[in-house]
């Protein structure tokens, strides 16, 4: 199976085949429904000549002049199961949940969430099961979490040294 093109397409249409710098390069996919970072992704991207792809469902309005932007239908795991349809091996995903950076790395491909911090094969099964037994502790009604603190601006600068050296460190691979 081939990359194909994303730009402006709606789940449900057949993709076009990537033709020029997208079919031969490492692609950036990001799960970019509420993601903080997609504009220093797509700045950085820019700087060293990769092509990005911010996936988001129809309850979001993206536009870019850089990315492609994929639209998909709404639904609990749509823009996850995009996002993973479209991962190669080689490629870079951006998300924040787990379970799509675990799929990520089932297909060779890397992952980093927009802290920064990068998830691998090391890291990742610890992750699920953090997340497993916070959510079986929420339905018991034994924990109750805070969502996360307020984004600084010391938090996008650590996303975006982390993000760069990822993207250094891939193309002299």
């Amino acid at each position: 199976m081939g990359k194909y093109t994303v730009r402006e397409a709606v789940s449900g249409g057949e993709p076009e085949p990537l033709t020029g710098m997208e079919a031969t390069q490492t692609t950036v996919y990001v799960d970019a429904d509420a993601c903080p970072v997609t504009r220093i992704v797509e700045k950085l991207a820019a700087k060293y000549q990769v092509a990005v792809v911010l996936l988001c469902d129809t309850s979001h309005c993206l536009s870019s002049d850089y990315s492609a932007v994929r639209v998909v239908g709404e639904g609990r795991d749509a823009v996850d199961l995009a996002l993973i349809n479209l991962c190669q091996a080689g490629d870079l995903v951006i998300t924040q949940d787990y379970g799509v950076a675990a799929l990520a790395l089932g297909k060779h491909a890397l992952a980093m969430h927009q802290s920064g911090k990068r998830y691998t094969d090391d890291t990742i099964d610890y992750l699920l099961m953090e997340r497993h037994l916070a959510g079986k502790a929420r339905r018991q009604g034994k924990h109750h979490l805070k969502g996360p603190a307020r984004r600084t601006e010391e938090d996008d600068r650590r996303f975006a040294e982390a993000f760069e050296a990822l993207l250094k460190e891939h193309m002299t691979e």
